[in-house]
């Protein structure tokens, strides 16, 4: 008999916009593992519907009644990230199991409490720092690991995004404030800076910068700007725990950025993983040489990494559906999700040491 299907509330299940739509729900859908039961939007016309599209039994424009439903067991929280916290802090009160995008919260702080009552109400949580699960990233780990590199004496990062001269709509320019937590620091650092020193080890100590170098965007269709206290530019230098050197400069460019790309330097080989886009949304293109090689070679990752269904459709769903069907299997079987809630804390806080070492100008121990 087949295995009960885990029922699923997303709050952010536009058909219009948003990553629920572009990742979220193509992933969830393609998995046999999910019943999608009930979507949320702002409004109850959207809310109808976004479950007419997506074929969701129920519909909600406030997210108390959809965390409140006793017929759901996983709420996944995909909406601004300003919002996180208060959405995720209900769904774990209603004792549900909480996948959130990240970041996990606008800061530390916020994510400190998410952690701690996760803990306390004994559910499973799961973060989207989806580049873990993306099949060339967990083969660059698994060399690591390996020793392919030898012991390890350096490696870098870059990742350079367009469009920060770009004019922004109206029901975007939220995101200037740094205080909503939507920046270069916290998404594009966040999620590059966390899959770097997930394959490569974590940080000893740092010095950094964390800089708006474009402190006003344009509004659309208008003549107004606003004020931007959000970063767009962070770079930093360190030693990682392994004693290998580190440097990271991640930015939001105004044109023609050059995306991705990530090298790792040792005594015995070298690995180097690139993409075009921004590292969350599909599976790098990795490639490595040993010391023996005339040059550096693809090195395609295994196919036991890929454990998804054909049904996902290719591109940004890949690396969700990767870490749903974990999930689903976490929650089933029991065991730990990786990234959890406890595990996205620690990255908010390794941030906050490339923010205070920016602000002082001192090397900071992570």
């Amino acid at each position: 008999m087949a295995e009960k299907r885990i029922a699923l509330g997303i709050v952010g299940a536009s058909t219009r916009y948003g990553w629920g739509m572009r990742a979220h729900l193509p992933a969830f859908l393609a998995l046999p593992e999910y019943e999608l039961v009930a979507v949320c939007t702002a409004h109850q016309e959207t809310a109808e519907e976004s479950a007419r599209h997506y074929e969701a039994p129920k519909a909600y424009s406030d997210y108390r009644d959809l965390v409140s439903d006793p017929e759901i067991e996983v709420v996944d929280v995909c909406i601004r990230a300003p919002s996180h916290y208060e959405v995720a802090m209900a769904a774990l009160e209603a004792g549900k199991h909480v996948f959130c995008e990240w970041p996990l919260g606008a800061n530390s702080t916020q994510a400190d409490e998410m952690a701690a009552l996760a803990n306390a109400k004994g559910v499973r949580t799961m973060v989207g720092l989806q580049s873990r699960y993306a099949p060339s990233f967990q083969h660059l780990r698994m060399l690591v690991d390996q020793g392919y590199l030898g012991r390890m004496l350096s490696a870098n990062m870059t990742m350079f995004l367009p469009g920060i001269m770009r004019p922004r709509p109206e029901r975007s320019i939220w995101g200037a404030d740094k205080n909503a937590g939507a920046h270069a620091l916290n998404i594009a650092t966040g999620h590059a800076l966390d899959i770097f020193l997930w394959c490569l080890g974590e940080m000893e100590n740092v010095a950094a910068v964390v800089t708006t170098q474009v402190p006003e965007w344009a509004i659309a269709n208008t003549d107004r700007t606003v004020n931007v206290t959000s970063p767009d530019n962070v770079l930093l230098v360190g030693h990682l725990v392994n004693g290998a050197v580190a440097s990271v400069h991640v930015a939001s460019v105004p044109w023609h950025g050059t995306a991705f790309r990530m090298e790792a330097y040792g005594t015995e080989g070298t690995l180097v993983a690139t993409s075009d886009q921004m590292v969350e949304m599909v599976d790098p293109v990795l490639r490595g040489a040993k010391e023996s090689d005339d040059a550096l070679h693809l090195l395609s990752p295994p196919n036991s990494l890929r454990w998804i269904p054909p049904e996902v459709p290719d591109g940004v769903a890949v690396n969700m559906a990767q870490m749903f069907r974990r999930f689903a299997t976490v929650i089933r079987e029991g065991g730990e999700a990786h990234p959890d809630f406890v595990e996205a804390a620690r990255r908010h806080h390794t941030l906050d040491a490339l923010n205070l070492a920016s602000d002082t100008g001192k090397w900071v121990k992570v």
